[in-house]
């Protein structure tokens, strides 16, 4: 025993973190351990405790897997207590057909051939500055057609349609989670994730809609927003076409019903354990504990102790304690995402051989 030494920045184990002892682990092990390939790649210091998790049985219930990040790993807080930031997200569940008809007239695109992404280093002279994607033509590169001009029809008739939807607002939320569950009249359902964009800068328009005064700042949040653009179509279409960035989708292969969409790191995601991440700071599979209090229903906020994987990234989710928490599939999930933008305290797991002072690192 240590005795009354003083606590370092970090606490000393895992085990005196607030909500540790109740939090669940067992879906957190599998993912961590999912990870390993490519973690001890990115981050060799990994390396004994992922030898050490092959050793375990299959299924390794909650006790078992606290035991085995106890052993393995001590938290080291990440800047001050509270510094962290949280939103959340989720997969979209929305009705949808597989041909155009009257009632679903709004397409979902796959990524067109000619959509290439732009090397900076290599970019002709005259191509505007800031565009990630261009158009590949005979006469060399030029800006792929933006938000406003495919609305217009830019790629019609090219066959790019991977299946039609109802409301243009649910399609243009579909592309800002970046993955959905599309549910045909018949049961069947159609996986898709993120396969590229138009390059053009990502606008949000929940800023455009403060500044025209539709919705005050302090009321704003996902379904606010949504039910305003929905009943108000015509305003809703201009100010979707001032984001002028456009996402493309791919159908997914080989998903559970049960499973979550693909994250970035090539797994499907799992609900309050995946955790989108600058991978920059934290590289796919790092273990980190959140401590926070989100909203658990309408009326109250509650702790938010969990053990989260980092398993996906966004374009928004910069530094080392900025976390985008996946909440699931459906509508329940999405209402429950649209509310987090929090406050919160981020530990990184950090294997026990690795000797580095507490606090070092970024």
């Amino acid at each position: 025993a240590m005795g009354a030494a003083p606590m370092p920045a970090a606490s000393a184990t895992l085990a005196n973190l607030p909500g540790w002892a109740d939090a669940p682990m067992a879906a957190s092990f599998a993912a961590f351990r999912r990870n390993c390939a490519t973690l001890i790649v990115a981050a060799p210091a990994f390396g004994p405790a992922c030898q050490a998790q092959s050793a375990l049985p299959d299924t390794v219930d909650d006790p078992a897997a606290r035991a085995f990040f106890e052993t393995w790993f001590r938290p080291e807080r990440v800047g001050d207590a509270g510094s962290g930031f949280l939103t959340g997200y989720f997969e979209p569940e929305i009705a949808a057909s597989r041909v155009r008809s009257p009632d679903f007239q709004v397409p979902v695109y796959r990524r067109p051939a000619d959509l290439v992404d732009v090397d900076p280093s290599t970019v002709p002279d005259g191509f505007p500055a800031g565009l990630s994607f261009a158009r590949r033509t005979a006469a060399g590169l030029v800006p792929y057609p933006d938000r406003a001009a495919i609305n217009a029809g830019a790629l019609a008739g090219r066959g790019l349609e991977l299946a039609f939807l109802a409301d243009p607002v649910d399609a243009f939320f579909m592309q800002v989670q970046g993955s959905a569950r599309l549910r045909f009249a018949d049961g069947s359902t159609l996986r898709v994730n993120y396969a590229g964009k138009t390059g053009h800068p990502y606008t949000a328009i929940g800023r455009i809609v403060i500044e025209e005064g539709h919705i005050p700042r302090e009321a704003l949040d996902y379904a606010r927003l949504r039910a305003w653009l929905k009943a108000h179509p015509a305003d809703a279409a201009r100010i979707m076409e001032r984001n002028r960035s456009y996402i493309f989708f791919a159908p997914v292969e080989g998903l559970g019903e049960d499973d979550g969409p693909l994250g970035a790191a090539g797994f499907p995601l799992i609900a309050e354990v995946s955790l989108a991440v600058d991978p920059a700071h934290n590289p796919f599979g790092t273990p980190i504990w959140i401590d926070a209090r989100l909203p658990a229903s309408e009326a109250a906020d509650a702790p938010f102790r969990r053990l989260m994987v980092a398993e996906d990234r966004g374009s928004a989710i910069l530094g080392a304690a900025r976390g985008d928490v996946f909440f699931g599939s459906g509508e329940a999930a999405g209402a429950r995402a649209g509310r987090i933008r929090h406050g919160a305290t981020f530990y990184r797991l950090v294997p026990v051989s690795d000797q580095a002072p507490a606090g070092a690192g970024g």
